[in-house]
């Protein structure tokens, strides 16, 4: 039986009531794809934003990001919390000091005001699922100390992108 939402109603809030459905790994019927970030200043490199639901009713906004075979997210920091889930796709992540091999299913958790990013695997993209407050402070870009004290870890220097690469 198919699900006919071409009419489906919105709640008092904005929100499309019932079922969207997915139409293409990663992407949902009425969900439209954004760039990852609206300024330059943050550097990234091949990723997507799906803002999948942000009814204030929630308090939160469950948001869908897709890095591309080789792509990176921004690595930064701030004050709220992101609780992660790979929905596709391998890649690896930097979580504070800790860098770690990531595949569908994978929660993630990043704590207040620690540095983190995402990027793909060669040959794959990297789906995720990420949960934040509806309202939030802005993302942190680590300055040029805060760079080279990162950069002190061989493993992690090896492994960020900031945008010169």
């Amino acid at each position: 039986m198919a699900n006919d939402n071409a009419a489906a109603p919105h709640s008092a809030a904005g929100e499309r009531v019932g079922v969207r459905a997915q139409t293409a790994p990663g992407r949902w019927d009425g969900v439209a794809v954004m760039p990852y970030k609206q300024t330059a200043e943050a550097p990234f490199q091949d990723v997507s934003r799906q803002l999948l639901f942000a009814d204030p009713n929630l308090a939160c906004e469950w948001r869908y990001f897709e890095v591309d075979e080789g792509g990176y997210s921004t690595l930064e920091r701030h004050a709220h919390v992101h609780a992660v889930m790979i929905h596709r796709g391998h890649g690896r992540c930097l979580v504070g000091e800790t860098i770690s091999d990531v595949a569908q299913g994978d929660l993630v958790f990043i704590p207040p005001m620690t540095w983190h990013q995402f990027r793909a695997n060669r040959g794959d993209c990297l789906g995720f699922l990420c949960v934040v407050n509806a309202a939030r402070d802005r993302p942190q870009l680590p300055t040029a100390d805060d760079l080279a004290e990162l950069r002190k870890d061989e493993r992690i220097a090896d492994f960020i992108r900031t945008g010169g690469e």
